[in-house]
């Protein structure tokens, strides 16, 4: 019997997968779901209820997707209006792609992806170039660079050697925004409507009576140059998403 909440086989395919050309197969992103997620866990034990933690994830999803979507629209040269709410981190990331000489292919932002040998499908970011070097790289509005990261990558990179011509590596770009103490320098972060508030480390932290800062963007980039390691444990989860999932994907023909 199926151990997930989808309706129907149609609600399967739509939510763990894209149909390419008549054929079904199951999205990266869904799949690496199926590790295990200890600081996820913490973060809605934490909370009142479920409900709570959902809400909250809604919304930090939803501010997450327009920084994203913002970001996008700025490496292939769109005009846009920036919106006030993230109004710092855009801009901090526009600093530091100028710095850093962040070039990106068109061609390849935002572009479905198929591994037809492996039978996985998805959709990265961008493909850029930095520092004369060709790699993957993925946007990030959480609050950290996790490692669970270089598996969603390493699919990416694997779908798409074959196809773009000294593609080598990859990175993740991680953009945010939050405010500083001004007494002790500890930081509070407050998207999806909750405070984070991350202590200094120095004796006047713990008893600060904090007087934040103006909000300020964050941008961190981070390469992940070998990738088969990724790549092996990545199959390894979509074995395990797949026996999961056995009795949907029976059911939508996938065998």
């Amino acid at each position: 019997m199926p151990f997930h909440d989808y309706k129907d086989a149609d609600d399967f395919k739509r939510l763990a997968g894209y149909e390419i050309d008549g054929f079904w197969y199951p999205r990266v992103t869904k799949i690496v779901e199926i590790k295990a997620k200890p600081a996820l866990y913490r973060f809605y034990g934490n909370l009142d209820n479920f409900e709570a933690g959902e809400k909250i994830k809604q919304q930090s999803a939803a501010e997450g997707t327009l920084l994203h979507e913002t970001v996008e629209a700025i490496m292939v040269g769109k005009p846009i209006e920036v919106p006030p709410q993230i109004a710092p981190a855009v801009h901090a990331f526009m600093d530091f792609a100028e710095k850093r000489g962040i070039h990106v292919d068109k061609d390849y932002v935002e572009k479905r992806l198929v591994n037809y040998e492996e039978r996985y499908a998805g959709t990265l970011d961008a493909i850029g170039m930095i520092d004369g070097r060709v790699g993957i790289l993925d946007i990030k509005t959480s609050q950290a660079i996790y490692r669970d990261y270089a598996l969603q990558t390493s699919a990416y990179l694997a779908a798409m050697r074959d196809r773009v011509d000294g593609l080598e590596t990859r990175w993740i770009l991680r953009i945010d925004q939050d405010q500083v103490c001004v007494k002790c320098k500890s930081h509070r972060r407050t998207k999806g409507g909750t405070e984070k508030i991350r202590l200094a480390r120095n004796a006047k932290a713990k008893t600060c009576v904090h007087e934040w800062g103006p909000m300020e963007g964050r941008v961190e980039l981070q390469e992940f140059p070998y990738w088969h390691e990724d790549f092996a444990a990545f199959l390894g989860a979509k074995k395990l998403w797949e026996w999961e999932n056995e009795y949907w994907l029976k059911k939508v023909g996938y065998n």
